[in-house]
């Protein structure tokens, strides 16, 4: 969020709200951490037994068999209809376990500005214009992240979930494939148009302000 914090706004229920933010975010990063070190540690044991690294009739084998390996039931479904081998499901639920994590702290922290804009709003009515076109430049830089994303995973991005980001960002991203050429297969025209709206969000909320 782009946005100057008020001025003119420093009541103790507003520093309590932010602090309410900031400490539920340090928390979460925790429960993060400690998540994703036992995702990756349970993805080993099961990426060990599958691969046969270790012996299959093993007691760490058949607990792991019966225990550990269920809980990649689920992805190992999606990465076998995605055309991919069952072994790297593991690996797979500790990226999308990450992913889903950073999204989490993402949406978080856009909620604290959000609500910091509000205030901001609240006490400055000047400066409404200003957050709603930087609110405005939020949503397209999201979508513009979720199309990326989602063009990584093959017909996700042709769900419904998806659709909705193409007329947001196809307006930008046509021409500028135009003058940028592809780096061997890679399209980095998504990575000219993020900046692209930065730039522009940071100029037009200043003019705003």
């Amino acid at each position: 969020m782009s946005a100057a914090p008020p001025r003119a706004l420093a009541p103790s229920h507003v520093s309590a709200l932010l602090l309410a933010f900031d400490i539920a975010r340090a928390w979460l990063r925790h429960a993060v951490l400690v998540i994703a070190v036992v995702a990756a540690i349970l993805a080993l044991a099961d990426w060990l037994t599958r691969t046969r690294r270790v012996g299959p009739f093993t007691a760490f084998a058949r607990f792991t068999r019966r225990w550990v390996s269920p809980m990649f039931a689920p992805m190992e479904g999606v990465v076998v209809r995605a055309g991919g081998r069952p072994s790297t499901a593991p690996w797979w639920t500790v990226v999308a376990i990450a992913v889903a994590a950073l999204l989490l702290l993402a949406v978080l922290d856009l909620a604290r500005g959000i609500a910091l804009q509000v205030l901001t709003g609240i006490g400055r009515p000047s400066t409404i214009p200003a957050i709603l076109i930087d609110w405005a430049f939020d949503v397209l830089e999201l979508a513009l992240l979720i199309r990326v994303l989602s063009s990584w995973f093959g017909r996700l991005r042709y769900s419904r979930w998806v659709r909705w980001t193409f007329p947001l960002t196809e307006w930008l991203l046509a021409p500028l494939r135009r003058v940028i050429p592809t780096i061997g297969m890679i399209d980095v025209t998504p990575i000219a148009a993020y900046f692209i709206l930065v730039l522009l969000q940071t100029l037009v909320v200043r003019a705003f302000l």
